[in-house]
């Protein structure tokens, strides 16, 4: 498809469908996406943020792919040997959680099936998802290499896991401990603290009194959880508590249980608040650990892994947590123990995946210390050696994290994930870290061992996807190329899941930063600002939006619709007017190529005598060039979308297209030939321009221009070129067209059509400007709809006529048969109104003494030259308007 001539033969309308199976199978056929190419060019390296192998992609995942592929389709057009590196996560709680939920609608769990065969029904899963999300990119158009595709559980990123897991063993970075951790009794595992989300929630304060042993009195408590009072083995006090402090070192007497606790002192607790007394339940509360290690108190488990009351609950043993707080609370109040309720707002965690309330439970796994790892990222970042975040108000959110991170729990009690490498010999008891599978134990010889049950966290393996993907912990070619990368695009809810944990195990293992910058987007939303969630049913399916309005509507509306790091509202009324956008190139492309029969790439020359028009479309095309280059390397992609629409729809199609029309439509050959020439070089130049947000419509396009190569994605990106300024032909444009809108807009006002023919009298401001409109008097008679024109600075305002004011011009209209004298006062006076609010607004803009403090000279000049327009065109229009009334 590398036919340089133009084929006029476009159909009257634009289909999606039709063309984006078409080109993208034409861009895989031809491994246009294929990084390695150009071994002289400089490497642009974006890894795709994994998707999980639990499901469909969302509007989320559109956005964030998107944003990734205008920056490698831009990249790559201006010559870099850009890699987009596709791959997906395992999921581990997530991926598990559906493939039991779709187990137990069978009837089966995976206990039933057993560790191997239920890994055989996750991996179908993960193999029917996985090609599931394929389709959905191609779908969507990524340009993505799908020859270096990678998955976490592949067997390259399980051995850079196990290499990261036992070096950081080796080092004392990762250890195996007994801690309070974040337990989530549906999927029975355990979870990280950021897997964890708060819930604001009505409960209930209850407040108890515990006995003194020896009867002399009693020590009230409050707790917003007395099923966990069953395990009790402390009361804490302050020790400067005048209150308590002769209370310190003796017993209490537990209700219901009767075990014997006593009252310790501790600084933890604060005695200006509540009674001044904490229960402590050293199994089940993270500070009551802290408090329980201090004093030597027991630490007792009350219920299982599923959140069922034990053998430690007593009389409650074999009742759910719930039902054991309400048995508790009503066997307390019997006894006179609880003696008051409130009714109290609190936050309570809830995991992520299973929206189970989770249990802070005593349980012992595998840690990774976080601190020493924290530390060198936290003074690369502070030394402006660290990740560039756009926008850089989360430099600051992600240095809080870093500097007060805690200890990383990374074991789950799953079956699909990146198995422990530890070992734990039956024999002799010893444990064991490898890299490689044992079969027997190293200390005693005996083949009686056996590997840890949990597997790793899923975040300690995609915290090494920028490098192990690229081939770590081997030293290969694409490594020592494409690595480190040069951005991240994520949403800024995984700054703590994922981003900070790809900076900390990057510098430990490889030195260096993984990325260089870091977008951050917000998420999509509907369109009442409400986060998209299935319970709420206003969830958005990119394939939906791309059936009814095409891909290259959906990518321009989500990725030009916000700017970094804000949230953006879906709507469906802004994608039907990308949609019209796109409806717009096409109508437009397919006027100008039914112009451009037999012309080659060849035959396109602008360095020719050009016209006004021709000459101003250049100049623009440049200026927005130059612009759009700018704005993308800046991320801005929303201010991006506005100068496409502007260019293509204001400047190209209203203005450029029909000043076109009469060169092209004309008997000079040779202004004919020039304006073929700007036509189809402006068109080639825009459809580059627009190829990485709209990459579909654009290659249609281009494909039937004249043009060199076999696709655009691999055409140069437009460059800003000195020569193409021309400022003398934008004085000219801008006059015309201001003179064109100001008579169109009076017909529409006094409801002229333009099928009407009226005469037209202008007066110009200078020699200047009467000798531009005299060269384009052929121009305003035509777009003005006139039957007289006359172009004379001597010029005088008739009697009962019409007026308007331009920069550098006067405009007259004789009234005969037009308009009625009372009405035309009437707009006047508005006109002066809405001129005089301009001036004031300029006024107070330059008496502002910030603005003039900051902004450039340049500005405020430009500032002070718009009030002079604005009070020379009131004080004409105040003129004419006397004339009217006399």
């Amino acid at each position: 498809m590398s036919d340089n001539t133009t084929t006029t033969s476009m159909p009257t309308t634009y289909d999606p469908k039709a063309a984006e199976t078409k080109w993208y199978d034409y861009w895989m056929k031809g491994n246009f996406f294929e990084a390695g190419k150009r071994p002289d060019a400089q490497p642009y390296t974006i890894v795709i943020p994994p998707p999980n192998v639990t499901g469909m992609l969302h509007i989320g995942h559109a956005l964030d792919f998107t944003l990734q592929d205008i920056m490698v389709r831009t990249k790559r057009m201006q010559g870099y040997d850009a890699l987009w590196l596709p791959g997906s996560d395992h999921a581990g709680i997530a991926t598990q959680t559906k493939v039991e939920q779709k187990l137990r609608e069978e009837g089966v769990t995976r206990y039933d099936l057993g560790r191997e065969k239920f890994l055989e029904k996750v991996w179908e899963w993960k193999d029917l998802y996985a090609n599931t999300i394929r389709e959905q990119w191609a779908k969507m158009g990524f340009s993505l290499d799908y020859s270096r595709e990678r998955f976490t559980l592949d067997e390259g990123l399980s051995k850079a896991v196990r290499e990261v897991f036992v070096q950081l063993y080796d080092k004392g970075l990762i250890y195996r401990g007994k801690k309070i951790i974040n337990w989530d009794p549906a999927a029975r595992t355990a979870l990280s603290d950021i897997e964890v989300e708060y819930k604001e929630v009505n409960g209930n304060l209850y407040h108890l009194q515990y006995p003194l042993k020896d009867g002399s009195g009693f020590i009230t408590v409050a707790t917003t959880r007395p099923e966990t009072m069953l395990g009790d083995t402390a009361v804490a006090v302050h020790p400067e508590d005048e209150r308590y402090k002769h209370l310190i070192g003796q017993m209490l007497v537990l209700p219901i249980i009767g075990r014997e606790i006593p009252i310790v002192g501790d600084e933890y607790v604060e005695k200006d608040f509540g009674s001044g007394a904490v229960k402590i339940t050293p199994a089940h509360d993270p500070n009551d650990f802290e408090v329980g290690l201090r004093h030597n108190l027991l630490q007792i488990v009350v219920m299982d892994e599923s959140g069922i009351m034990n053998d430690e609950a007593g009389p409650y043993k074999g009742l759910d947590r719930s039902d054991c707080r309400k048995k508790i609370v009503a066997d307390l109040q019997e006894q006179g123990v609880c003696i008051r309720i409130e009714e109290h707002v609190h936050q309570v965690g809830h995991s992520e995946r299973s929206g189970a309330v989770v249990e802070p439970y005593l349980s012992t796994q595998w840690f990774v210390a976080m601190q020493p790892l924290a530390e060198r990222a936290i003074n690369d970042q502070k030394s402006g050696k660290g990740v560039n975040f756009v926008p850089d108000r989360f430099d600051k959110v992600y240095l809080q994290w870093i500097e007060n991170v805690r200890d990383w729990c990374i074991s789950r009690q799953l079956w699909w994930g990146h198995r422990i490498p530890a070992w734990y010999c039956d024999s002799c008891g010893e444990m064991h870290v490898s890299r490689e599978d044992l079969t027997a134990c190293s200390a005693c010889g005996s083949a009686e061992i056996r590997q840890d049950d949990d597997v790793l966290d899923t975040w300690f393996s995609s915290g090494l996807w920028p490098f192990s993907t690229l081939g770590w912990p081997e030293e290969t070619e694409d490594f020592k190329r494409y690595y480190p990368t040069d951005l991240l695009v994520t949403g800024y809810d995984i700054i703590y899941f994922w981003v900070a944990r790809m900076i900390f195990t990057a510098l430990e293992f490889t030195d260096q930063i993984p990325f260089k910058d870091v977008l951050m987007h917000g998420l999509v939303r509907d369109e009442n600002g409400r986060k998209m969630s299935k319970s709420l049913g206003n969830g958005v399916d990119p394939l939906e939006v791309i059936d009814k309005y095409g891909a290259d509507a959906m990518r321009f509306m989500i990725s030009t619709g916000s700017t970094p790091g804000q949230d953006l509202r879906f709507r469906w009324e802004k994608v039907e007017q990308a949609r019209n956008f796109a409806n717009k190139i096409w109508n437009a492309s397919r006027f100008a190529l039914m112009n451009l029969e037999g012309v080659t790439a060849a035959d396109i020359d602008i360095n020719v005598k050009l016209g006004t028009a021709d000459k101003w479309i250049l100049h623009r095309l440049n200026e927005t060039t130059r612009e759009i280059t700018r704005l993308i390397d800046s991320y801005e992609f929303g201010e991006t979308g506005r100068l496409l629409y502007n260019f293509i729809w204001d400047d190209l199609c209203d203005w450029y297209i029909e000043f076109a029309k009469l060169n092209l439509y004309g008997a000079d050959a040779e202004a004919k030939r020039a304006t073929q020439s700007v036509l189809a070089y402006v068109l080639d130049r825009t459809q580059r321009l627009i190829h990485p947000f709209m990459p579909f419509i654009s290659e249609e396009i281009w494909q039937h221009l004249p043009h060199e190569g076999e696709t655009i994605t691999l055409a140069a990106w437009p460059t800003y070129d000195a020569a193409l300024e021309a400022p003398e032909a934008v004085r000219e444009m801008e006059l015309l067209m201001e003179l064109i809108r100001s008579v169109r807009n009076i017909r529409a006002e006094v409801n002229v059509p333009m099928s009407k023919k009226i005469e037209l009298l202008i007066k110009p401001s200078g020699e200047a400007e009467a000798a531009i409109l005299s060269r384009n008097e052929e121009f305003v008679s035509r777009f003005c709809g006139t039957s007289k024109l006359t172009i004379d600075r001597a010029q005088t305002a008739p009697d009962k006529a019409m007026t308007a004011v331009v920069t550098g011009a006067e405009l007259y209209f004789p009234l005969a048969g037009l308009i009625d004298i009372d009405q035309e006062i009437v707009r006047l006076e508005k006109e002066i109104k809405n001129l005089t609010s301009e001036v004031e607004r300029v006024e107070k803009k330059l008496g502002n003494e910030g603005f003039v403090a900051k902004a450039p000279a340049k500005v405020i000049e430009e500032e002070k030259a718009k009030m002079a327009d604005y009070a020379d065109k009131r004080a004409k229009v105040q003129a004419r308007l006397e004339d009217l009334r006399a």
